[in-house]
């Protein structure tokens, strides 16, 4: 998996960056085919203290792109419920590849 964290208004710490990546792994944990993971952390210049930390992910894994984005006022936070929303996607697009390998209807035949 390659993985990008990226600031955009922002130095992306070390421990920032760890806790990204340990967020992150329990999205590996439900589906290993994941190729690419971007991650885009911004703080917006606005006035308005709430909702200025935004956090967005680019998921690519075998067969589909995922896109999710979260804000906050607290950047943490925005990365919590940014993993919890790519976390639903990839659960859904998971079990969307295992209902195709479902059995077909069986069939009774009446005499």
């Amino acid at each position: 998996m390659n993985l990008t964290i990226s600031g955009h208004h922002l130095e992306v710490t070390p421990a920032l960056r760890s806790y990204v990546t340990e967020k992150l792994d329990r999205i590996m944990r439900h589906f290993d085919q994941v190729v690419d993971v971007k991650v885009l952390l911004t703080v917006e210049k606005q006035k308005e203290k709430e909702k200025r930390q935004r956090a967005e992910c680019n998921i690519h894994v075998k067969g589909n792109d995922l896109f999710a984005q979260s804000a906050h006022e607290d950047l943490y936070a925005a990365v919590d419920d940014l993993v919890d929303k790519l976390d639903r996607q990839v659960v859904r697009h998971k079990d969307r590849l295992q209902d195709h390998h479902h059995e077909g209807h069986k069939r009774s035949y009446l005499n």
